[in-house]
């Protein structure tokens, strides 16, 4: 899944325990937030007029912004579009929790209301402590053999209590998208990525430092002694590290190819015989298949010699971690401060804990997120906006069927071949045609962690029951109010939920070339994701295969070849005392980078197709911009963002997209009609003398 990258009415529930717990709630929430601003779509107080738009264009449309917008405690990334509407989007659904919680008016909300009072109510969470994990950490204590890992791990995922070592479900199949089929992969860490395991230098010697510490603080927690949890906190160490060598690099899984491996089922048991897949397949509750794709093989072989090497004991150690790691949101406040002391502050510099009314948002939305969307669509997307996006959308396809035609490099038999995938992509917009059901989700009111594991274990089941069954051509990924979007290769389609289809993004009151700028580039980007490094090595069915002729697709490397080297050069984090710069992965970031690219040049040819049906011209001015350079800024106003420095280093690692100012240059400075919106001259930074283009 390729991400930008963030009902009729029932009957009435009343009963007299339900109000006199919802009158309980109402002293739980003593944190009432605020109404967060409104994001405008087009902001001249943000530009900084100061700097010059054809030597640092982000600089311009940004400067003031980024200078007048300070990262707040409780974040890492401070961001002028998905950040202000994040934040918009979750207060508007607090509100709707919040009422849910107090005074629900139907089932459905009265489900969704007691799992968020469930997750307010930190004094019960701090009454039961660790009591609700008892039952997993008895079966972890219970272990005396690594040959019963299986059953252990298959018991912790039967319960939704975790899923240490590795990553199981049901996909599609790459090369036959009409099957859904079993999957397994690479998993078992904690920290962000294999590098911080296994790079050997002054940054991450420190951090995995001050992952032992906290692991040993964890284990104290729970009730250890110092030294003991000292010796646990180096066990999970030592597995997770082995796991990390073992693991394949974020780069090379970007390959379809590299990830698709089918086996039998009991060819797959050989490669880890020491583990039984079929006690865990059994505990999980899925149903009989032959075959399975394996992701990553050589990581279940490295697995077995680590269940061979490592003692018992430190099995248990692992096991306890990642038991009290899934669930620590729901734990005592304790161990919610030592998780945020070193996942959110150390790692990724924030400086406040996230506010509790702000996780439990989170948490309910995820959990119950076409529940609750069902009610906020209904008051903040109206039939109007869907219309339209409807219109935006069709002329993005319109611009990019017009770009695959004049495309210089690609011969008339591939262009037949991307214009018939491009009819195929199939379009969502707002929310799913069909809500999901969530009558099998059982919620109590006083039992967070019980609500979080039923959830865990109501998503895995409604996962694994797609073995074998058709594919849902009309699922969603995403739940309504999302400030996100993505293409999903298998599937073919571009998923636009209403979260971004809201100012700054898209206002359908404002001129067409900050719309166009704004989630026209959007639309833009998620389609050309059909057409990038991996969209392009599947066909419009949605299956891995290639349609490229090979002269073509020699010609297509080339060019991303290009856009590699590019992005390459851009740095993330500067260099200091304790740590050099940090330079962008433009393998890591290539597919984003692409999209970023072609969605911007096929916005800018569907404004000026509007434009023209309008009767308007590109050089017509509002407040002193041209429609070509209000575009421009509409599109980079959309990228203004402030970073943590540790935030920054991290997602250098291990996000696919480039931070803001590189999504903004990058871009603009490998297409001509930006030079020219400006009047920059070739040879300047915005204009260099050779640039890249794929789309």
């Amino acid at each position: 899944m390729k991400l930008l990258r963030f009902a009729p009415s029932l009957l009435l529930a009343s009963s007299f325990a339900f109000t006199a717990a919802a009158q309980n709630f109402q002293s739980l929430d003593e944190q009432k937030p605020a109404p967060p601003a409104e994001s405008r779509s087009f902001d001249l107080s943000a530009i900084d007029k100061n700097a010059d738009p054809c030597a640092d264009f982000y600089q311009y449309a940004c400067g003031n912004w980024v200078k007048s917008n300070p990262i707040p405690g409780d974040q890492v990334r401070w961001a002028r579009s998905f950040s202000l509407l994040g934040e918009r989007n979750r207060y508007y659904l607090w509100q709707e929790l919040d009422a849910a919680a107090n005074n629900p008016k139907t089932p459905l909300q009265k489900k969704y209301g007691d799992f968020y009072a469930a997750c307010m109510n930190t004094g019960l969470i701090e009454k039961k402590a660790l009591d609700p994990l008892k039952p997993a950490l008895d079966r972890i204590a219970a272990l005396n053999d690594s040959h019963q890992l299986a059953a252990v791990v298959g018991a912790l995922a039967e319960h939704g209590d975790a899923s240490p070592l590795f990553r199981f479900g049901v996909q599609q199949d790459e090369k036959d998208s009409s099957k859904q089929i079993a999957s397994i992969g690479q998993g078992g860490l904690s920290l962000p990525d294999r590098d911080y395991y296994i790079v050997d230098s002054k940054r991450f010697q420190t951090i995995r430092q001050q992952y032992r510490e906290h692991l040993t603080k964890m284990f104290t927690l729970a009730g250890d002694s110092p030294e003991h949890a000292a010796k646990e906190a180096d066990a999970v160490l030592k597995i997770e590290t082995a796991l990390a060598q073992a693991s394949t690099a974020r780069v090379d899984l970007r390959d379809p190819e590299k990830r698709y491996h089918i086996y039998s089922t009991a060819d797959f048991q050989k490669l880890a015989p020491a583990f039984d897949f079929s006690v865990y397949f059994k505990d999980v509750n899925i149903g009989a298949f032959d075959t399975l794709n394996v992701s990553t093989p050589d990581f279940f072989k490295a697995m077995n010699q680590l269940i061979a090497s490592e003692p018992v004991d430190s099995w248990k150690s692992y096991l306890r971690w990642h038991t009290l790691h899934a669930s620590v949101q729901d734990l005592p406040n304790a161990f919610r401060d030592a998780n945020f002391e070193f996942f959110e502050k150390t790692l990724a510099g924030q400086k406040e804990p996230t506010p509790r009314w702000k996780q439990c948002t989170t948490l309910t939305d995820r959990a119950l997120g076409e529940a609750v969307g069902q009610d906020w669509v209904r008051q903040h997307f109206p039939p109007k906006a869907k219309a339209s996006m409807d219109q935006l959308v069709a002329a993005l396809e319109k611009a990019l069927a017009d770009d695959i035609k004049t495309l210089p490099w690609m011969s008339d038999e591939t262009k037949k071949a991307a214009e018939q995938k491009l009819s195929e992509i199939r379009n969502k917009i707002g929310y799913p045609e069909k809500w999901r059901d969530y009558s099998a989700l059982s919620v109590s009111r006083d039992d967070a962690l019980g609500d979080l594991h039923r959830d865990t274990v109501f998503e895995r089941d409604y996962m694994l029951r797609k073995l074998g069954k058709p594919v849902d051509e009309k699922e969603w990924g995403m739940t309504p109010p999302t400030v996100n979007a993505y293409y999903q290769p298998s599937m073919n389609d571009i998923n636009f939920p209403a979260g971004i289809l809201q100012p700054p993004f898209f206002d359908p009151d404002i001129d067409p070339a900050v719309n166009f700028g704004g989630i026209g580039v959007v639309i833009g980007h998620e389609m050309t994701h059909g057409f990038d490094d991996q969209g392009s090595k599947y066909d419009g069915k949605g299956n891995l295969r290639e349609w490229q002729s090979p002269e073509d697709r020699k010609k297509f490397v080339e060019r991303t070849d290009c856009e590699v080297q590019e992005y390459g050069g851009f740095e993330a984090a500067p260099a200091h005392d304790d740590a050099p710069a940090q330079f962008l992965n433009g393998k890591l970031t290539l597919g984003e980078n692409t999209a970023d690219n072609g969605g911007l040049r096929i916005a800018y040819m569907a404004l000026l197709d509007t434009l023209a049906k309008e009767g308007k011209s590109i050089e017509d001015k509002i407040d002193g911009y041209t429609e070509q350079q209000r575009f421009f800024l509409g599109f980079a106003q959309v990228w203004c963002q402030n970073q943590t420095e540790q935030s920054a280093r991290q997602s250098a690692l291990t996000d696919p997209h480039s931070p803001g100012k590189w999504r903004v240059n990058g871009s603009v400075q490998n297409f001509d009609e930006f030079g020219k919106a400006f009047g920059c001259k070739k040879g300047q930074p915005m204009v260099p003398e050779n640039s890249c283009r794929v789309w």
